[in-house]
């Protein structure tokens, strides 16, 4: 068989699938495993901040070495991670003295393989042949949102037919993808974003005030997600007294859909959009989606708060990504490693500090409150991106 760069597409696709198994798989676990295992929501919270801080790690040492060992053999490495690491899920509680070691120690690994491929995807699908890259980018990262809707979706139809009880097989099964696609790497045709010689030094893009501004709406795109999505299925089972099924399904789930379709959305029609004012006007709907989803009397309005949500935050991540990439398209590899590293500081800090609050306040409502500091500093910056953007054209 004669592997193509469309293969190539595919397997990026696949990788952040993958990605998405590997950070949602767990969420729809928390109530388990504080049962199971009695495990404390500080410590649930604590896994959580693991994930995203070992994310981080790997993201700044991906921005120095992956250009070193080429994207193939990093891919390869990232997919074998996930592999351990959903696999250790099923098995390490099991066979650790202390089970939220075992936990713990799946979820480091899983981080490191989600880390690498959230550093590679994006720029080996910007270095595809082809115009159209923001659209393209988006379609890419709408992959992330249809994968997390394939993990809660099979993962609840597994749990209401084969039993909650038998959770760690799932994680076995899921653990295949990222197999598979490791394989599909050794295969498929790569090519380099930027050539060596033409890429901008980092300490340059270190010096440059709106690369910082890029960076902040980075983090803050990652804390709006990731904030609402990682405690929404525990706030819809404790917090609204809702079942798990209904609560996975209409929290996490649907917030996965309407993410997903968001990016499909921009990712056929982003060339008519203009992708500034999208990402303002959409960091304003998230602001008016955490609102509802804390204030609303109705367990269904507060649930379809937090799945609208997701429809708001679809575009911030791979948006921030093609603004940075159309600023400086010669920031190579090492650019998008620094701006998923701000990503993943949001994702670290959004649900941690949700977690954190509930934790003291015994009440989650004021944890996802605390957390609409997220999407209303987005939309500070992104009035700033604009101001700044409009000043550059009048004096051109």
């Amino acid at each position: 068989m004669t592997f193509t760069f469309r293969h190539t597409k595919y397997a990026s696709y696949l990788g952040l699938f993958t990605q998405a198994i590997v950070n949602n798989l767990a969420p729809l676990l928390f109530v388990t495993f504080q049962r199971q295992f009695e495990i404390s929501l500080d410590r649930i919270s604590l896994l959580i901040v693991m994930n995203f801080g070992v994310q981080i790690l790997t993201d700044f040492l991906s921005a120095k070495y992956v250009d070193k060992i080429g994207y193939r053999t990093a891919m390869m490495i990232a997919n074998i991670c996930c592999f351990i690491g959903l696999m250790g899920l099923g098995i390490f509680p099991m066979v650790f003295p202390d089970p939220w070691l075992g936990l713990a120690t799946s979820v480091v690994i899983n981080a490191v393989g989600g880390g690498i491929i959230e550093v590679v995807v994006s720029p080996v699908v910007e270095a595809l042949p082809g115009d159209e890259k923001e659209s393209a980018m988006s379609m890419l990262h709408s992959f992330y949102c249809w994968g997390q809707v394939s993990v809660v979706l099979l993962s609840t139809l597994y749990f209401n037919t084969i039993g909650i009880n038998h959770w760690k097989y799932i994680a076995m099964i899921w653990s295949l993808i990222p197999l598979a696609n490791a394989f599909l790497f050794m295969k498929v045709p790569l090519r380099p974003l930027v050539e060596e010689h033409e890429r901008v030094p980092l300490r340059k893009l270190f010096t440059v005030k709106v690369f910082w501004l890029l960076f902040i709406l980075m983090i803050c795109s990652g804390a709006s997600e990731l904030a609402m999505s990682q405690w929404a299925s525990l706030f819809a089972e404790e917090g609204l007294r809702v079942s798990k099924t209904f609560g996975d399904l209409l929290g996490p789930c649907f917030f996965a859909v309407l993410m997903g379709i968001a990016r499909t959305i921009y990712g056929f029609y982003g060339s008519k959009m203009d992708l500034k004012k999208t990402i303002a006007g959409s960091s304003i709907l998230c602001m008016i989606c955490y609102l509802v989803a804390v204030f609303s009397p109705s367990p269904v309005l507060s649930l379809l708060g937090c799945a609208v949500c997701g429809f708001s935050v679809g575009i911030m991540w791979p948006g921030v990504f093609s603004l940075s990439s159309k600023t400086y398209p010669q920031g190579g590899t090492a650019m998008f490693a620094i701006l998923a590293l701000g990503g993943d500081a949001g994702c670290t800090i959004g649900p941690g500090i949700v977690g954190l609050v509930a934790n003291i306040t015994n009440n989650l409502h004021y944890g996802l409150l605390t957390a609409t500091i997220f999407p209303t500093l987005l939309v500070i910056c992104m009035l700033r991106f604009l101001i700044r953007s409009r000043s550059h054209n009048s004096s051109v």
